[in-house]
């Protein structure tokens, strides 16, 4: 139904993405590039011949679940900074990894989602013709080297405690870590033990393979952390090929090494691993394994939005209570969720841009999500009338099989988008809320006349004026039909209708004409901004109304309407055919935002 948006272009993927204002990541990048390291990294050559420009960023999900807006933020940053940077001397580029390191807990359905969701925000791994496309588990051989490489400088030991006792020595904030029994085993029987471990001669659990830096660390992390492990799990691209697998925060600086990724830019949780990330690159480098510039790890305060949550656990938790539909709920804040509520690659690219990037955890208002939506869809979306609260109109002077031939702009300011076309007839529905028994002041809409006083005078949209003479009630005193009269000269767009001087204009459509459809209400999943906040049980404020399901009526040009489809639904908000349950000649519709914030 609506017309074709133009391509989307590299350069205006640049401008939606790319904020003015400069940030400390930009003035951190800036600086680095200045320096002689840097200019020269085109010098050198990655694996397949490909001069290395200055700047390489990187987006690294594990495939174990469903990516939300949270990460959208880290791929409009990580993928946005490359095309700003593409202009440069030397380019810059993006790569795409997927940290596959634990193949219990990963999915191919988990991979193709995440690529399908970059892609859908309107990036790609394409640089120079080359594709950048990357798996952890492509380094698998190497990383195992690598481990053999830190045994042989007496920098990795295998310890066969159990978890519980590794964990239990580990100590705390307040407590100095333990060695472990195993700490001082020799090169030769660390190296043994490995490569049995490799060989699969041991069951999950029974050795791992720890870093050698100082149980007495002030920082938790540095506490010998455990890199290897043994699973025997089925993995989805090696398949048996491995029985042990790195841990991330080994895999993790690693690849980013491997892949020459100048800026490591992940969120503020990663601050305390950021020693870990350099010691083992360092140590790595004095071993003779990389040389400089060595990839540096930069974060940034991750998203926090209100009235929901981007935690892995909570939200899989929703899932499996039912307390949603599944990931792609269009409650849910996972990208397959707000893409089928409605939302636009463009809008989300424009809020993060809007939001901007700090060191400072902060919270983000919905509403501010919402505008962003709104500003993009104004200009592109379709206009169509619907009536959600119906209620029947009669105008009595108007002839019982007669009707009117109306229409109306697709779009105020596209008039190249030419008229929806629609009859008034003698009935039509309205919306309930513009009818009043009893109008308090400022109600310009209709109600019934009294006291000598005329009833309600309302122009219909594109119509004829009317005035409302009567209402039916049923049996319970509640408003069944309400009567009126119309004015036959003052039909919109004719000669004289401006002699009408009303203050409501409320839409309508002809009861003979209306299309009866099924329509999604989404509002907040939850009724608290900070559901999981302190103490608090998130589920304690799901919102019971965050999914209403009506039967509307919309003009009759929108049986046609496909899957996928967006219309701003005058006076009501912004709506899409939803894409997985629409039929053809049977839409429904989702809600994806109203016409403005009703939670102020």
């Amino acid at each position: 139904m609506s017309p074709e948006s133009p391509k989307n272009t590299t350069s205006n993927k640049t401008k939606a993405i790319a904020a003015e204002p400069s940030n400390f990541l930009r003035q951190i990048i800036e600086h680095d590039l200045a320096q002689p390291l840097y200019q020269q990294r085109p010098l050198r050559h990655d694996a397949d011949g490909n001069a290395l420009p200055p700047l390489i960023t990187r987006f690294p999900p594990e495939p174990n679940g469903y990516l939300h807006i949270g990460h959208a933020k880290s791929i409009c940053l990580n993928f946005g900074l490359a095309a700003e940077y593409q202009s440069r001397a030397g380019g810059a580029r993006c790569n795409m990894r997927l940290d596959d390191t634990n193949p219990v807990k990963e999915d191919v359905e988990y991979v193709d989602s995440i690529l399908d969701a970059v892609r859908w925000l309107g990036f790609d791994w394409e640089a120079n013709g080359q594709t950048h496309l990357h798996y952890a588990s492509d380094y698998f051989a190497q990383l195992y080297q690598f481990a053999e490489v830190l045994i042989e400088h007496g920098k990795a030991y295998v310890d066969s405690q159990t978890a519980d006792e590794i964990h239990a020595k580990r100590g705390n904030f307040n407590q100095a870590g333990q060695n472990s029994p195993y700490r001082n085993r020799s090169v030769e029987e660390n190296l043994q033990l490995f490569r049995a471990m490799r060989a699969g001669e041991f069951s999950d659990g029974q050795h791992v393979l720890r870093l050698k830096i100082e149980m007495q660390h002030p920082n938790i992390v540095m506490r010998d952390p455990v890199i290897y492990r043994i699973r025997h799990a089925h993995h989805h691209r090696t398949g048996d090929q491995w029985c042990i697998y790195p841990l991330y925060d080994f895999t993790h600086c690693i690849s980013d090494a491997l892949e020459f990724v100048s800026h490591s830019i992940c969120t503020l949780e990663f601050e305390n691993n950021r020693p870990l990330y350099d010691w083992i690159l360092n140590t790595l480098k004095e071993a003779g394994v990389f040389s400089d510039p060595l990839p540096h790890q930069h974060e940034f305060a991750r998203l926090n939005l209100t009235y929901t949550l981007t935690s892995k656990r909570k939200l899989l938790q929703l899932v499996a209570e039912k307390c949603v539909d599944g990931w792609d709920d269009p409650r849910m804040p996972t990208i397959v969720g707000i893409r089928r509520r409605g939302y636009t690659p463009e809008s989300l690219r424009l809020f993060c841009e809007r939001i901007g990037v700090s060191k400072a955890d902060s919270w983000i208002d919905m509403s501010t999500l919402e505008q962003a939506l709104r500003d993009d869809l104004d200009a592109k979306a379709p206009r169509a009338t619907a009536v959600l609260k119906p209620l029947k109109l009669v105008i009595e002077n108007f002839p019982e099989n007669g009707s009117e031939a109306c229409s109306a702009p697709r779009h105020p300011h596209h008039p190249e988008w030419g008229k929806r076309e629609f009859n008034f007839t003698r009935e039509v529905w309205i919306e309930a809320d513009d009818f009043m028994l009893e109008p308090v002041k400022g109600f310009f809409r209709l109600y019934p006349p009294s006291n000598d006083q005329a009833g309600g005078r309302v122009r219909l949209r594109h119509g004829f004026v009317i005035e409302c003479t009567g209402v039916e009630l049923d049996s319970n005193g509640q408003v069944k039909q309400v009567n009126a009269r119309y004015f036959p000269d003052s039909k919109s767009g004719t000669p004289g209708s401006d002699n009408y001087k009303v203050k409501g204009n409320i839409h309508w459509l002809s009861v003979a004409e209306a299309l009866a459809v099924e329509v999604r209400l989404y509002d907040h999943l939850f009724t608290e901004p900070h559901p999981d906040s302190g103490e608090n049980n998130f589920l304690a404020h799901l919102n019971p109304n965050s999914k209403q399901i009506i039967t509307a009526y919309l003009e009759p040009s929108m049986k046609s309407v496909q899957a996928g489809e967006r219309f701003q639904f005058e006076r009501h908000g912004y709506f899409i055919a939803d894409a997985i349950d629409s039929q053809a000649g049977k839409p429904i519709f989702n809600r994806t935002v109203a016409l403005k914030d009703t939670w102020k």
